[in-house]
């Protein structure tokens, strides 16, 4: 508004300008991520890791908050400055629908207070070592949390995807590291994913989860044909309902069999035809004598009282529905204290009263010292 670029826009132009270069100098020309390949992973990794933090949540029984991810293209040197104390190095591989392996990387202590919390402990005192055990459990979690990402993954790339039990192991990143365990990021560039991660008061840190270029490129391309095949489909189903009323207009031998038997009602020494016509003519009398004079002397008062005497004891879950609405899972994801969500009802307008998911009344809220409360304002009469 007063004509001057944020830090956002500063970035987004450098890595515009920067983008030349990198194609020209790479190899392979795919160092480089557009900013709608870098929404797209975002956007992809925010979804996964929103359900993978559900799954942690059942697993800690602790509120678990991942926050929107800062994705950025950099490489092995410059990401181990700044994580240069041992972390636990997760790796994870796709062995369906995608072809490729994405690594999760989390500090040693968020490690320790996680596991800790996944045997039954406080989180507060920790071990003050990683053991085998630890590192089992962490795997345990992550398979976990990654299978539950990889379902939310296949609804959006519109495919089976499936992955490989991870594999986890503490590793000092500035310190000497088995090549062959990071083969797709230490030579050249990747994407690396940051998030903030918060379990209750515990742990409030950041993890990171690395793409290697040609996956982070996979994905936007699944990604963006997924978007074009929810769209599509509508258009080519139109088309599809005219082959439907075809095979219905066919069997139109009706009308000829019709003048068939009102021919032998009007002549009856025809052969066989007539013996057609009396039993149906017997039948509808025979049903008609059954349905109505057997059911009609039934009904004695004393008998319905009695009845319903014996049911009037049985509970029912009576509800009070205030309003209603549809959210993404996106959009669900995305709640957090203070969150509003808007309903489909009027302030003041009536409320239903459900009993047993029957609707059977409408209402008003009122306050009855220090509870809510409904006043019925209206009974809800079927037509019969």
């Amino acid at each position: 508004m007063d004509g001057m670029l944020s830090q956002e826009e500063i970035n987004a132009l450098l890595g515009d300008m920067g983008a030349g270069s990198s194609d020209s100098t790479s190899s392979g020309g795919g160092g480089y991520l557009s900013t709608d390949e870098k929404d797209a992973i975002g956007e992809i990794s925010n979804i996964c890791m929103g359900t993978a933090a559900t799954t942690l949540y059942s697993l800690v029984n602790q509120k678990v908050v991942i926050t929107t991810p800062v994705v950025e293209v950099t490489t092995w040197d410059s990401m181990t400055k700044e994580y240069a104390r041992p972390c636990v190095f997760i790796n994870i591989n796709y062995k369906e629908g995608i072809d490729g392996n994405n690594v999760l990387i989390l500090k040693e202590e968020d490690v320790k207070v996680i596991t800790d919390l996944m045997m039954g402990g406080d989180g507060l005192n920790p071990s003050p070592e990683l053991t085998d055990l630890h590192i089992s459990a962490i795997c345990e979690a992550m398979n976990q949390m990654m299978g539950s990402s990889a379902t939310s993954l296949s609804s959006m790339l519109n495919c089976k995807v499936d992955i490989s039990p991870p594999e986890a192991e503490l590793i000092d990143m500035a310190g000497n590291i088995d090549p062959a365990k990071i083969s797709n990021f230490i030579n050249g560039e990747f994407v690396n994913v940051t998030f903030r991660m918060t379990i209750g008061e515990l742990v409030d840190s950041t993890i990171m989860q690395l793409y290697p270029i040609d996956l982070a490129k996979e994905l936007y391309k699944k990604f963006s044909s997924g978007d074009e095949q929810t769209s599509e489909p509508p258009k080519e189903a139109s088309p599809q309902p005219a082959a439907v009323p075809q095979p219905a207009q066919q069997p139109q031998p009706q009308p000829a069999q019709q003048p068939m038997m009102e021919q032998p009602m009007m002549g009856q020494p025809m052969m066989g035809q007539p013996m057609m016509g009396q039993p149906m003519m017997g039948q509808d009398v025979n049903v008609q004598n059954v349905q109505f004079k057997a059911f009609n002397p039934m009904p004695n008062p004393v008998l319905q009282q009695e009845n319903i005497d014996l049911i009037m004891d049985v509970p029912l879950d009576v509800s009070v529905v205030l309003g209603r609405t549809k959210k993404s899972i996106k959009e669900i994801l995305e709640f957090a204290p203070g969150t509003i969500i808007e309903l489909n009802r009027l302030a003041g307008e009536p409320i239903d009263v459900i009993v047993n998911q029957k609707l059977v009344a409408k209402g008003e809220v009122v306050v009855i010292e220090e509870s809510f409360g409904i006043r019925i304002t209206d009974i809800i009469k079927e037509k019969m």
